[in-house]
């Protein structure tokens, strides 16, 4: 159809539609009656004019279709495995509240079925990828995990839907293979012409290859980033931090971004022999001294009196916040970043565990001793962790130096995981489940086998003491996901209903016992889940 053609076509379907829209009684149609009405005539042309115009039309050259997704080289899951993985995807959890029963849950156990398939290092079933994209995309905790297992399979179909997408936003690089410490143009490109995702995921990932040359990119672009980019960048130093990054994190103390200045001062104050840690010694045992006048050595305590501009540089916040007082403020951030090393030569030379345990006057424990847990926890120090948590037998469950239960977790975290475990056992045994839930969290899993027993333990307590078994249905549903499986067959005799106190809760036995064979019961699924994993000639791999 030449031109000419194609713009008469065009203004003969224009004059029909106007036509049309002013009505045949107010404008002739453009076409010959012929003894017919008038609207009949104007829609047989529209139809003729129709076909006209899909005639005269080329057809399109078909869109190529997508590249076939990469073979995935791992192993395929064995066949058992495999049947559980789907029927874990098609367990959805009930909508409704009320009592859950004796069946397990089993879409809480699709975290660890997950994190088993890829301790093996095993591929997904093509044919389940849809299903786990699905999970993933309504359960963030799931997606780390999920998208592992998936492998480059999952990211080949968010690429072709839109609900997917939130896969290609979790792989670094969107996806794409990442540029390593061999490819220095690559990696200089991506830099300077990446997204900032793609950027902060090449910063991370060079920064555990070879921490220089990613200082050196950091610092070659620094002074021309946003303050929230360079913000970003500065917490990738968080891991593999070094005393090399001091210059670049003592520079970053006179940024134009306070939070910048605030984060390279708490990175540095994490270095006990950068120049910062050793000013903040100096402020804060200046602050802190032991008196020996009276019939027992004291600690005493002299806050600043102001927040001079050396202070606010080294990353001291000036102003309080509510309902906190400034001089109390300044010293609890000045003892947080000093090195916990400082206060042994201070206090005439005493352990951690005497430091603690002085007494401290005119009320300043809580405000010392809360300090001193921060500093623990951000210098991994675990020989104060030890002392500010004290002995988990002791009769108050604060402790002589934690403030709170979540002071006291992050504490624990600083210990390896067999101290960490005996520690909350032995807490348990004292102190019961109520104040533990926090404790258990951070306790690896499975549950060493005295932390398993205090907490079977404890829970059976309370169902003879006639407690509202409903008080303790977190701390059940997280001994269902970290009791080691060969725990099940000790819990057979909790299974059965047991005499209700008279002060117990109606129906309070009925929920117990359910509540132990739903335990019992998830431990043996776990057990079988564990045994399905397992590689060929491995009995019961974990």
């Amino acid at each position: 159809m030449t031109s000419t053609s194609t713009a008469q076509a065009g203004h003969a379907w224009e004059e029909l539609v106007t036509t049309a829209l002013l009505g045949t009684d107010r404008r002739t149609p453009p076409v010959s009656a012929s003894g017919r009405e008038a609207p009949v005539a104007l829609l047989d042309a529209a139809a003729v004019e129709t076909v006209r115009r899909r005639a005269g039309l080329r057809p399109v050259r078909a869109a190529a279709g997508p590249q076939p997704a990469a073979p995935d080289g791992r192993p395929a899951l064995p066949p058992a495995a495999a049947r559980r993985l789907a029927t874990l995807l098609t367990d959805r959890p009930g909508t409704g509240g009320g009592r859950r029963g004796a069946a397990p849950d089993l879409m809480e156990l699709l975290p660890q079925w997950l994190a088993l398939a890829n301790a093996h290092g095993y591929a997904a079933p093509p044919e389940t990828l849809p299903a786990l994209l699905d999970a993933a995309r309504g359960r963030t905790d799931l997606r780390t995990a999920a998208l592992t297992f998936a492998g480059t399979r999952a990211l080949w179909l968010a690429r072709l839907n839109t609900d997917w997408r939130f896969a290609l936003r979790a792989a670094p690089g969107g996806g794409s293979a990442l540029p390593g410490a061999d490819e220095p143009e690559r990696v200089r490109r991506l830099w300077q012409e990446g997204l900032f995702a793609e950027r902060v995921a090449l910063l991370t990932t060079l920064r555990a290859q070879d921490a220089p040359a990613a200082r050196e990119l950091l610092v070659s672009t620094w002074s021309t980033e946003r303050a929230e980019d360079r913000l970003m960048f500065l917490d990738s130093l968080r891991t593999g931090l070094e005393a090399a990054d001091e210059p670049f994190l003592e520079g970053a103390l006179s940024d134009r971004s306070r939070n910048v200045r605030s984060t390279a001062a708490e990175l540095l104050s994490a270095l006990p022999t950068s120049a910062l840690a050793g000013r903040m010694a100096r402020r804060a045992t200046a602050c802190v001294a032991v008196d020996r006048t009276g019939d027992t050595p004291t600690i005493v305590v002299e806050a600043p009196h102001e927040c001079d501009p050396g202070m606010e540089r080294d990353g001291v916040q000036p102003k309080a916040p509510a309902g906190r007082g400034e001089r109390s403020w300044w010293l609890g951030q000045l003892v947080e970043a000093a090195p916990l090393d400082a206060w042994s030569a201070r206090l005439g030379g005493r352990s951690p565990e005497e430091v603690v345990a002085l007494p401290v006057a005119d009320d300043w424990q809580a405000e010392l001793h809360g300090a001193w847990c921060r500093a623990a926890v951000r210098q991994r120090d675990p020989s104060w962790s030890r002392a500010l948590l004290g002995a988990p037998v002791t009769p108050e469950a604060g402790g002589p130096g934690a403030v709170s239960l979540a002071e006291r977790a992050k504490l624990l975290a600083t210990l390896d995981a067999g101290e960490r475990a005996e520690w909350v056992a032995g807490f348990i045994g004292t102190h019961g489940l109520s104040e533990a839930f926090q404790l258990l969290g951070v306790c690896d899993v499975p549950w060493a086998p005295s932390l398993g027993r205090a907490v079977v333990d404890a829970l059976d307590i309370a169902r003879d003491a006639g407690s509202y078994p409903w008080s303790f249905s977190g701390v059940m549903g997280l001994a269902e996901r970290c009791l080691d499986p060969d725990e099940a067959a000790r819990l057979e005799p909790l299974t059965a209903a047991t005499e209700e106190p008279e002060d117990a809760a109606p129906g309070a036995g009925g929920y117990w016992a359910e509540a132990f064979q739903r335990l019992a019961t998830t431990l043996r699924l776990r057990a079988t889940m564990r045994a399905e994993l397992a590689p060929p000639g491995v009995v019961g791999a974990s």
